[in-house]
């Protein structure tokens, strides 16, 4: 890891891992000044090591999109566990939605909005290549309910897990009344479509109008509403930017509890927007060269999902900042995929062209 002599590199034992670990924290006597100029906002270690994560997870990022070889970094935390990337749309999983789901079949409204929605629903991606195995194109023209729900419900008793544990979606049984959750989300799907919402989001005018819109139905919370409502902005439905706001999940809720010993007054939300802003000054600040998306800057959405990882990052790094749910383990250890990442990101982001030059 090439940063400034300043940043302290932390060697201690841990039972999680095998060997000692480097740890990205800073000695906090050498911020104690500079924390004092954030006032009232009052940030701990941890505010540093938000930083220091993010640099390092995208120089990880970028050793492996160059396909060198491993070990990508001397941090031996995020060499033993799972972390996801930076950028949240270049995960493996948001990775295949774009490319492998959205820009993947008919570009009408209903059908990107079909596809989209239905790989989220489950967010695992070999739940999407077992509907294409067995039902060919995934799209509203060949798609059944009755079909749909009876393969999957084959998949789950023959023990295969047709959902990600990314997050719980409530089942909404209350509502649908059928006995299994994806019944009751499919038949959520079949609403939505009858009530034309692709094309209630088409005529959107800002990406909250997309989440009030996704937030009216059973079994989608605020923060799955949000999610959402990403994953659409990435379709060519709509295009609105990611800095128009944020909902703050429960990891990065965490996160933030544990970055900062008071918010000043400010919400979670201006938070989150205080460290979008202030992301160029604070890697100039610990001398981090980070390099972004080919020229985009971290989003709303990328730094709510930094707060999450710097949570789980610290369960190990700062074990003595205690977060929200006081969490003491990371329980994903990192296992490499076998297959490489073609990265494809929306094409009105202007990316693709640049990252294979």
């Amino acid at each position: 890891m090439k940063v400034k002599k300043s940043i302290r590199l932390l060697l201690t034992q841990s039972n999680e891992i095998d060997q000692e670990a480097t740890f990205l924290v800073r000695d906090c006597s050498r911020s104690t000044s500079y924390f004092k100029s954030l006032y009232p906002i009052i940030p701990t270690q941890a505010y540093d090591t938000y930083w220091l994560f993010a640099y390092e997870r995208q120089e990880i990022f970028f050793k492996k999109f160059a396909n060198e070889k491993q070990p990508w970094t001397k941090d031996q935390i995020l060499c033993s566990h799972k972390f996801t990337n930076a950028y949240r749309a270049a995960d493996r999983v948001s990775q295949f939605l774009i490319r492998n789901v959205i820009y993947a079949g008919p570009q009408d409204p209903d059908n990107i909005f079909f596809r989209t929605i239905l790989f989220k629903i489950f967010n695992k991606i070999e739940t999407w290549y077992s509907l294409q195995e067995r039902f060919g194109e995934v799209c509203i023209e060949n798609y059944n309910f009755e079909s749909y729900d009876l393969f999957l419900s084959e998949m789950m008793n023959r023990g295969d897990k047709i959902y990600s544990a990314a997050y719980i979606m409530p089942s909404g049984y209350s509502l649908y009344k059928y006995k299994r959750k994806h019944s009751n989300h499919l038949a959520m799907l079949e609403q939505m479509l009858s009530d034309g919402i692709p094309h209630k989001i088409q005529s959107a005018s800002k990406l909250r109008d997309v989440f009030e819109l996704l937030l009216g139905y059973h079994s989608i919370g605020k923060f799955l509403a949000y999610q959402f409502a990403i994953d659409l902005n990435y379709t060519s439905l709509i295009n609105f930017s990611e800095n128009e706001f944020v909902v703050p999940g429960p990891g990065a809720l965490n996160g933030i509890s544990k970055c900062f010993e008071s918010l000043g007054g400010l919400t979670e939300y201006e938070i989150i927007k205080f460290m979008k802003d202030r992301q160029e000054e604070e890697f100039n600040r610990l001398g981090l060269n980070f390099r972004s998306l080919w020229g985009r800057q971290l989003t709303l959405i990328d730094c709510q999902n930094l707060f999450c990882e710097v949570d789980k990052y610290t369960r190990i790094a700062l074990p003595h900042i205690k977060s929200i749910d006081n969490r003491k383990k990371i329980k994903q250890k990192y296992k490499r995929h076998p297959n490489n990442i073609f990265y494809f990101f929306p094409p009105k982001w202007g990316l693709n062209d640049k990252l294979r030059q």
